[in-house]
């Protein structure tokens, strides 16, 4: 029987996850061009990170909001790392949680935590709809960053007369250079790749960073004329059209990379 994806080329820029993705993608027939952008990197000075996770132990949380999966298992490493992580996970089981979509929830489910509260949707906007539930009046407030400020977030909080304790417990820096960019692109103006797949905001910063530096703006537009987009969920999928482009391939829900091979298959294997 011929699986859906057979003869189509997908490549991808994820790098922590690549391998997954890959045997996703190939389980469905097609073969898959990894080309990791960025890589994710602990917080160079864990000082505050450590502050952060003996403040959640203290119990002067009274709400942690968590971004990502990825957030909730760097926090973990670095208090197992201090010779915290029992003392951590068991005040992280005391204290109402906050997730922005599900896959906080896992990363918690894996260290033996249910979260109190999940967003319907996967944003900031989400997150901000699911505080408005909870009692944060003279609350502190343990928010996990996954990379910008987030001041929207941090305003909706301090308005509701909450106090916010922020901590960023990992960096992006760069994995592929433009050498290795130019040769996808190349590829993909071509017609060698029929979908680019983006499963992180600063994959998209990070691509279009070496595309201004290496001068490939016109290959990238032939590029995009000759493939499709796929973005694992909406905070992505902005992300690009705000870069004036069309997601192609987006999940309407379930917002992991599963779900979205699945879409992939769906929308290719047609054709």
């Amino acid at each position: 029987m011929r699986r859906p994806l057979e003869g189509r080329t997908i490549a991808f820029l994820e790098g922590r996850q690549k391998d997954d993705l890959a045997a996703l993608l190939e389980k469905e027939g097609a073969r898959s061009y990894p080309c990791p952008i960025v890589r994710m990197i602990d917080a160079p000075n864990p000082a505050p990170v450590i502050e952060w996770i003996r403040e959640c132990i203290d119990g002067r949380f009274g709400q942690v909001v968590f971004s990502t999966g990825e957030g909730v298992r760097r926090l973990v490493g670095f208090a197992t790392r201090a010779g915290l992580e029992k003392a951590f996970i068991e005040a992280l089981g005391r204290v109402r949680t906050v997730t922005r979509g599900p896959k906080p929830v896992q990363a918690l489910k894996a260290i033996g935590l249910s979260a109190t509260r999940m967003s319907d949707a996967p944003t900031t906007a989400g997150v901000i709809a699911a505080l408005a539930k909870e009692d944060l009046a003279g609350a502190t407030v343990g928010v996990q960053l996954s990379g910008e400020p987030n001041l929207p977030l941090v305003d909706c909080l301090e308005k509701a007369g909450a106090r916010v304790r922020l901590v960023l417990p990992y960096l992006h820096e760069t994995a592929a250079g433009g050498l290795q960019v130019r040769r996808l692109l190349e590829q993909a103006a071509a017609g060698q790749i029929d979908v680019l797949v983006f499963t992180s905001t600063p994959h998209a910063e990070r691509l279009h960073q070496l595309i201004a530096q290496e001068g490939m703006e016109a290959l990238w537009g032939q590029a995009v004329g000759r493939m499709k987009l796929a973005a694992v969920g909406p905070i992505v999928a902005e992300s690009l059209r705000k870069r004036g482009l069309d997601v192609h391939i987006c999940p309407d829900q379930g917002f992991v990379m599963k779900n979205l091979v699945r879409q992939i298959a769906r929308a290719l294997g047609g054709e």
